[in-house]
């Protein structure tokens, strides 16, 4: 299984050569948008993306979904009313709920908790932000999406032990480092992928600080250059 970080909180996760997209952020990102030509190097090498995971409808979260989705006939999965949101557009969605897991060519698939708010730029309401459990023949990962520390992680080992997970670290909007290791104990999880940090100015964060702190706690912080990969 491979992870490759592009920015903010996006991810691209392939499972036997099946391709998830996490949270596409590019066109409306402050990264891209000072070097437009940086941007199209990114988004014109994905040239296969199977499913597109959302885990809320903030703009930094969904603002290419519809992109990504009609170039690559991506299937979106997210909550009912985030799936519903672009269904309305014309393209294929999946939607789910806090609920049970779901079996998909890839893997089992579960939506759980988070505590952050959720709506699209033009209002519209994006139900309940959460995150995904995704369980797989070569191992199970967390992806928290924007959440803040909350005790219902420590459910999430229950289901089966976690080989990665992927919390966001810079604070303001959601968990800080400091409490990303208190979610790391919480989900008995030691290998933590680092999102949702040094993209705005609020959320800029010491990295060689950040890695401390996670050894010093027994802890390995990924913290991936754009377009950076791990194996696990």
């Amino acid at each position: 299984m491979k992870i490759t970080f592009f920015t903010h909180s996006t991810c691209l996760l392939e499972i036997e050569k099946i391709y998830l997209l996490v949270d596409p952020f590019f066109s409306e990102n402050p990264i891209f948008k000072k070097n437009t030509s940086l941007l199209n190097d990114m988004i014109f090498q994905f040239h296969k993306v199977d499913y597109i995971l959302i885990t809320h409808a903030h703009y930094d979260h969904v603002c290419d979904v519809e992109f990504f989705a009609r170039k690559l006939n991506s299937i979106i999965i997210s909550n009912y009313e985030i799936s519903n949101f672009f269904e309305k557009k014309g393209l294929k969605t999946y939607g789910i709920n806090y609920g049970s897991f779901i079996s998909f060519p890839f893997g089992k698939l579960k939506y759980v908790w988070a505590v952050h708010s959720s709506v699209f730029d033009d209002g519209t309401y994006g139900g309940n932000p959460g995150g995904f459990l995704l369980h797989t023949k070569r191992g199970n990962i967390y992806i928290s999406g924007d959440t803040s520390l909350t005790k219902e992680m420590s459910f999430i080992p229950t289901f089966g032990k976690l080989k990665v997970s992927i919390l966001p670290i810079g604070g303001i909007y959601t968990m800080d480092i400091e409490e990303a290791i208190i979610a790391s104990n919480l989900l008995q999880c030691n290998k933590i992928l680092g999102v949702h940090y040094d993209t705005f100015e609020s959320i800029k964060i010491d990295k060689k600080q950040a890695i401390k702190k996670f050894s010093e706690n027994g802890k390995e912080l990924f913290l991936l250059r754009m377009g950076e990969s791990i194996r696990i």
